[in-house]
């Protein structure tokens, strides 16, 4: 394929506010899980794997389809993706039971993952040629802003609003609808021609990296671990620790951690990434520990405290691997490495999410976050021990 026109700001926010959008979308349930535990009787496994099932269709688009606008083009993948993830969204305003809600959790991860691919291309074709760096700073920050952004408006409206199960997807397929059409409209296309389109996966270690990338792993695993928990069962614990009813108790940690890794990841943006990576572990584990007292304290102010510092060693620590992972790899491979990344990643927030769901339903809320908070923090001062033993400094 032959590219397209570069540098046209026209196109380019509009695609990154979509992608920011698909972020919103992405938490918005959050705030909802205990309402659908209560209306359909659900127990924490259950609501954990509703949770869950988003991480295994997004990491299957990004895999298999990360690529194909390469070949077809960035608008028409990113209206597919943005038509899916309008599917997904009726199918929450309609869910009845648990069979519609995971297929709407579900199909919202594939789309997500389809548009992630797609918009962060399309970023850099657009980016602005005066703020070349622009594209890097919102692929990294939007994710992030978005999810706290969406845990916000959903926790408003559900507190608030006339039938917030329905009306927080409907706001967000409205803007959605929006978006979609503003791409369309104003955003130029950045690949030119026709070729069939290629499905292959490309998951791979380049020998040089993979000391470094072995080192790396307690600090994914302690990131995306800390993600998962915060937007699965965190909510709940919250309005435990709060003794609320209300549902923006359950909205606020969410809110914190998400948004506090936004800024942080904003903030250090100019960090060497070993220090980044180094700073950010020993920040989550002091966040992970501080979790662990609030827990069991029954402190919801001391929860609120560590979602804060958690979110920023989040930021820090997740920015810093990235950048020290890529950096090592040539061009042709960093795909390959990306997507290596990923899988860690995505298995991560999905599989610890489940079993802490599991674990829940026997022994209990509070006993689970102790154990899940702790673990979180072990892998954190693993990751800080094997960083600046391993990475070397650039």
């Amino acid at each position: 394929m032959s590219p397209g026109p570069r540098g046209d700001a026209r196109g380019f926010w509009p695609f990154a506010g979509l992608l920011a959008l698909f972020y919103v979308a992405a938490s918005a349930p959050s705030p909802l899980y205990g309402d659908y535990a209560v209306r359909w009787h659900f127990t924490d496994s259950t609501l954990t794997v509703v949770f869950a099932v988003y991480a295994v269709p997004l990491l299957i688009s990004l895999l298999v389809f990360g690529g194909i606008s390469d070949e077809i083009g960035r608008k028409p993948v990113a209206l597919t993706a943005s038509f899916l993830l309008a599917v997904s969204l009726v199918l929450f305003v309609v869910a009845d039971g648990l069979t519609l809600l995971i297929a709407a959790r579900a199909l919202q991860g594939f789309a997500t993952g389809l548009l992630t691919a797609v918009a962060s291309a399309a970023l850099l074709d657009l980016q602005p040629r005066h703020r070349p760096g622009l594209a890097s700073l919102l692929g990294a920050s939007l994710s992030t802003g978005g999810l706290a952004a969406g845990a916000l408006l959903s926790g408003l409206l559900v507190q608030y609003a006339w039938s917030p199960a329905r009306l927080t997807y409907v706001v967000i397929l409205v803007a959605l609808i929006v978006l979609a059409l503003t791409v369309t409209v104003r955003a130029g296309e950045t690949v030119t021609g026709t070729v069939t389109p290629r499905i292959r996966i490309r998951v791979a270690v380049p020998a040089e990296a993979r000391t470094a990338f072995a080192a790396a792993i307690p600090s994914l695993l302690a990131t995306w671990a800390l993600n998962s928990f915060y937007l699965s069962l965190g909510p709940s614990l919250a309005k435990t620790l709060s003794h609320s009813t209300s549902h923006l108790p359950g909205a606020i940690p969410v809110v914190l951690l998400t948004g506090c890794a936004c800024l942080s990841t904003i903030t250090t943006r100019t960090w060497a990434s070993r220090t980044c990576m180094l700073s950010g572990c020993a920040v989550l584990a002091a966040g992970s520990g501080l979790t662990v007292v609030a827990t069991a304290l029954t402190s919801a102010n001391l929860f609120y405290a560590s979602a804060v510092i958690s979110g920023i060693g989040f930021g820090m620590a997740f920015s810093g691997t990235f950048r020290s992972l890529v950096a090592l790899a040539r061009p042709a491979e960093r795909g390959a490495l990306i997507a290596a990344t990923y899988v860690i990643g995505y298995a991560t927030f999905a599989v610890p999410a489940i079993i802490a769901g599991i674990v829940s339903t026997h022994f209990g809320l509070t006993h689970t976050a102790l154990g899940y908070s702790a673990v979180v923090a072990a892998l954190a001062l693993i990751a800080v021990a094997t960083t600046s033993r391993t990475l070397e400094k650039p």
